[in-house]
């Protein structure tokens, strides 16, 4: 994945301190440009609306993740709407403190954005704003928070996420409207046949393709030689089935009916692939779950690593811990170090393959689109990976939120959340919030 775009523009009007202007604003420029951020935009100041037009063409071919309007001096709204008006993204203004000299007021950039705030508090755009210098590590901060969202959402509305087969009888929580997440997000759902599309490609892999399949997979988990050939090879073809779907029909993420079908039609199990495919960056859940890989997309965007769609199954009280649980899905990459990540059968159909290990010790965000309420919600949370014992078979970790664990299943069961949700490594429920806010969803906050 790509850094986030962020456009930059600095605003200013000739009647005040010009050199000053363009020092702050180089400043500024230059810090987020040594930062983990694609830039783009005029490096010279906006000082009248034909420059304002030359950077909305500019801008409205490629939108960027962020809109950050840099107030180098006061000006009034007529620039800053203009750009505001015709850029969709996020936006941030940025107004910079100037030294109290009992001079002359060089650059009056705070009245700026005060007048900026309230055109577009008017017009009802939203905005997010910083008063701070421009070396101050806080400002990059804020940016790269509202930037990732900004990445977030853009990602989602150019992508398609192939649906195959339907989800299981009396499973509620994986039912979607395609209608309400191409209006929300963006985001095109693809139904494929379970039957058709998947397996007549998985029947058809080469053997020598899984062979090597199979021979980079024997290098990083052991035991696999000790599981049933041909099932364990039938995985391996769903893997190689799952990629040829995603490169023909240009899918960035699946929602795969599992079960019983992949069992008594194909004679393996799923998980393995898709714990491989996630492992990719290509975010796979179970029994056809939509809105829960469309968690995973979106916190997948945002960490720019792998996210792990699955299920809290138990407490542990002695450690105020959550269980949580998958078969065998977790990508690889989650495993502990503390020893070499093993393969196994499914605990209730007794085929392979599928993965066996504990997750990585670690901060976690948890997350899951929720339309429990009749609507979407976002519920989000800080948790800890802890390291313990392997509690089930499968891939397993005991989560440690900043509540109690009875407290984070009262939430669970009083508010009829879902029972599959989304963890990623990292810290970044702020950008959670920037990112729902963004898309004007609510928040349910697993957090204090």
């Amino acid at each position: 994945m790509s850094n986030p775009k962020v456009a930059f523009l600095s605003i200013a009007r000739t009647t005040f301190d010009i050199e000053l202007a363009n020092q702050v604003s180089t400043a500024a420029r230059a810090a987020i440009a040594c930062a983990a951020f694609d830039l783009c935009g005029p490096s010279e100041l906006i000082t009248d609306q034909q420059a304002a037009l030359q950077a909305v063409e500019e801008l409205t071919q490629d939108p960027p993740d962020l809109l950050l309007i840099f107030q180098a001096t006061f000006a009034d709204s007529t620039m800053l709407m203009q750009l505001a008006d015709a850029v969709d993204a996020p936006l941030l203004l940025w107004a910079v403190p100037e030294d109290h000299t009992g001079g002359r007021l060089r650059l009056n950039s705070l009245c700026g954005i005060n007048l900026a705030g309230h055109a577009l508090t008017r017009a009802g755009i939203n905005y997010d704003y910083l008063f701070t210098a421009p070396g101050d590590p806080a400002a990059l901060e804020k940016i790269g928070v509202l930037a990732k969202a900004g990445q977030a959402r853009n990602i989602l509305r150019r992508a398609r996420l192939g649906r195959v087969g339907e989800n299981p009888d009396g499973f509620e929580t994986c039912l979607f409207d395609p209608d309400l997440i191409a209006s929300q997000f963006g985001l095109e759902v693809v139904q494929l046949d379970l039957m058709e599309d998947l397996f007549a490609l998985a029947r058809g892999v080469d053997p020598d393709r899984i062979d090597a399949i199979q021979d980079q997979l024997g290098q990083k988990v052991a035991g696999l030689e000790e599981l049933d050939p041909a099932a364990s090879r039938g995985t391996m073809s769903v893997y190689a089935g799952l990629k040829q779907l995603a490169e023909e029909k240009n899918l960035a993420a699946f929602a795969v009916r599992c079960w019983p079908e992949f069992f008594t039609e194909l004679g393996c199990a799923a998980c393995g692939a898709m714990s491989m495919m996630c492992d990719e960056m290509v975010p796979c859940s179970c029994e056809a779950d939509i809105n829960g890989t469309i968690t995973q997309m979106i916190l997948q965007s945002i960490s720019q690593t792998p996210a792990f769609g699955t299920d809290m199954v138990s407490i542990d009280e002695e450690r105020d811990a959550l269980v949580v649980w998958h078969c065998g899905l977790a990508p690889l990459s989650m495993a502990s170090t503390a020893e070499r990540p093993g393969v196994t059968i499914h605990s209730n159909r007794q085929l392979p393959l599928l993965f066996d290990f504990t997750l990585k010790p670690g901060p976690v965000t948890v997350a899951r689109l929720s339309e429990s309420s009749g609507n979407f919600r976002l519920v989000i949370g800080s948790a800890e990976v802890l390291a313990a014992p392997k509690a089930f078979s499968g891939t397993s970790g005991l989560l440690r939120f900043t509540r109690p664990g009875r407290a984070i299943l009262d939430l669970l069961m009083k508010e009829g959340l879902e029972h599959h949700i989304s963890i990623t490594y990292g810290e970044y429920t702020e950008e959670l919030i920037a990112f729902a806010k963004l898309l004007e969803i609510p928040v349910l906050n697993f957090d204090p």
